[in-house]
């Protein structure tokens, strides 16, 4: 299973909130990744693009 703890710490240590993806990632697409399913990897790509980071750095795999 994905988890995206990483993402939601990485907002607020960068003193954003979850909210501040909405021009990148639907209201749909959030509550889906804030209730720790899945999305694809397109979408994963635009978070990382606007956050400048990578995707090790929103999220992990948890067996």
């Amino acid at each position: 299973m994905m988890k995206y703890n990483k993402l939601f710490a990485l907002l607020a240590g960068r003193g954003m909130k979850k909210t501040d993806l909405l021009p990148v990632i639907s209201a749909p697409t959030l509550a889906k990744l804030s209730k720790g399913e899945t999305t694809t990897t397109d979408v994963l790509c635009k978070i990382c693009d606007f956050l400048d980071c990578q995707p090790a750095d929103i999220m992990e795999y948890e067996k």
